[in-house]
């Protein structure tokens, strides 16, 4: 049994992309992506927005393309996988986190 593991994920970009080179010279480009979820609050009836923030990762020439040519602030819609990571800090705390490995993405010009 196969299992999908894929996203899709519209939103803003809460930074300017970072685009880096790992020491073998692949470039993974990282995106920070705001999105809201909006619903209405049963006991109160009024709407309510829900906000999620993401880290994106992308590689390659799709992540040269990025950094080219979005900003802060830019809309866009990212289609890609998601990735746990889990590491222990310096004190012994262990943490967790899960990001998007993004294989698209696309600028949207709804609001341009």
């Amino acid at each position: 049994m196969s299992i999908d593991n894929t996203v899709t994920i519209t939103g803003n970009l809460t930074r300017d992309p970072e685009l880096k080179y790992t020491p073998n010279g692949a470039a993974p480009c990282e995106l920070g992506l705001a999105c809201s979820r909006r619903g209405r609050n049963r006991q109160t009836q009024e709407w309510e927005e829900e906000p999620g923030f993401y880290d994106v990762t992308v590689w390659a020439e799709l992540a040269e393309n990025c950094a080219e040519s979005l900003t802060k602030g830019n809309r866009v819609t990212v289609t890609g996988r998601l990735q746990y990571r889990a590491w222990e800090t310096e004190d012994g705390q262990k943490r967790s986190k899960i990001d998007i490995v993004a294989d698209d993405v696309a600028a949207s010009v709804r609001w341009a």
